[in-house]
């Protein structure tokens, strides 16, 4: 990553529907000695219940804690918020903004996208979901937010699995999967998940995400996928396939769409393209992301987006060795998946 990457403090948005386990999982930032600085955002303090023995000192908005995070509430305005931190002595090795149970997480992660002085100093890392084992389905069912919530991950930690059966377990991933097959998925017990796999994951290193081929799909899979130009992987057919007792959801409004082109795709035809796309479809896309080979740039080209918000940079050169393969990942509702294809395909550079 170049220098003007590395040196912006990476900020995780924390999701998930109340109860899931997110206070948990916040109040163990808080408190374990972890050696690290992490600034927590969060909108209530009420809520999270802050441990009166761990706080060394706190003004009005602000409580420190021991073991050298700090605490904060969104009063107001986030950007604001930040921008006090920023200014802030010794900087934090990172900031985790925690939004409602109720929210969705969009408008949030937009922040990053949109103030320059926050876009300078900070970078949207990851979009973490605490997920609730035992009432995900129900939630999926009934709460469109609980389905955002899932579709925007990087990062799911499928909390209180110890109370559901190995079946549930199966079946309620399975759900997961139909919205999100790219989330990086942790299954826990009272959020018990080492704090490096939800912080600071570098989700913008996209090789994790694009570590794609999402293996569930593949095993016992009867269909002769063709992997030489589309990844699909989304099922198209109204009936759950039954392979092994591991059913594939098909999730009616969310869908998730991969290409990739081994070819190199020409800049001039990408970047309107995908302007115009995001500007006509923006409203249906939860997340993008890509990394781009483009002809005559020796450099890795990495976009995300969140909705109508674009941000993408030139992050490093393509290693020796390293397949020179453009990979996209959209995900939303009723995407017009064939236009999006097509589209795509006359990009690449002739």
């Amino acid at each position: 990553m170049s220098e003007l990457t590395t040196a912006k403090i990476p900020v995780t948005v924390l999701t998930g529907y109340l109860g899931a386990g997110k206070t948990t999982l916040l109040n163990r930032i808080l408190s374990e000695n972890h050696g690290k600085k992490y600034a927590v955002i969060v909108n209530e303090f009420g809520e999270i219940g802050i441990d009166n023995d761990l706080i060394i000192g706190a003004d009005e908005e602000v409580f420190e804690m021991n073991n050298g995070c700090i605490c904060c509430t969104v009063r107001g305005d986030l950007v604001r918020i930040l921008g006090g931190l920023m200014k802030r002595k010794g900087k934090f090795d990172a900031i985790i903004v925690e939004t409602t149970g109720l929210a969705d997480p969009a408008p949030v992660a937009q922040t990053f996208f949109v103030d320059e002085d926050v876009q300078n100093a900070a970078r949207l890392d990851a979009v973490v979901t605490v997920a609730d084992a035992k009432w995900l389905s129900e939630r999926l069912k009934d709460a469109p937010e609980a389905k955002n919530q899932i579709a925007f991950a990087d990062v799911i930690v499928l909390n209180k699995t110890d109370l559901v059966s190995k079946a549930e377990l199966a079946e309620v991933e399975a759900r997961i999967r139909a919205i999100n097959p790219y989330a990086k998925l942790h299954r826990t017990e009272r959020c018990q998940v080492a704090l490096a796999d939800v912080l600071e994951r570098g989700a913008f290193d996209l090789d994790r995400i694009l570590e794609l081929e999402p293996q569930f799909l593949e095993a016992g899979d009867d269909h002769d996928h063709d992997h030489h130009d589309h990844d699909h992987h989304h099922h198209d057919h109204g009936h759950d396939h039954n392979h092994g007792g591991l059913k594939h959801y098909h999730d009616e409004d969310m869908q998730s769409l991969a290409l990739k082109s081994d070819k190199p795709v020409d800049p001039k035809k990408f970047m309107p393209w995908l302007q115009q796309l995001i500007a006509a479809e923006g409203g249906k896309i939860l997340r993008s992301k890509g990394i781009l080979s483009f002809s005559g740039d020796d450099d890795r080209y990495v976009f995300q987006g969140v909705h109508m918000m674009l941000e993408g940079d030139h992050q490093r050169a393509w290693k020796d060795g390293e397949a020179r393969q453009s990979r996209l990942v959209f995900i939303g509702r009723d995407l017009p998946e064939q236009v999006i294809r097509d589209g795509f395909e006359q990009c690449i550079a002739a």
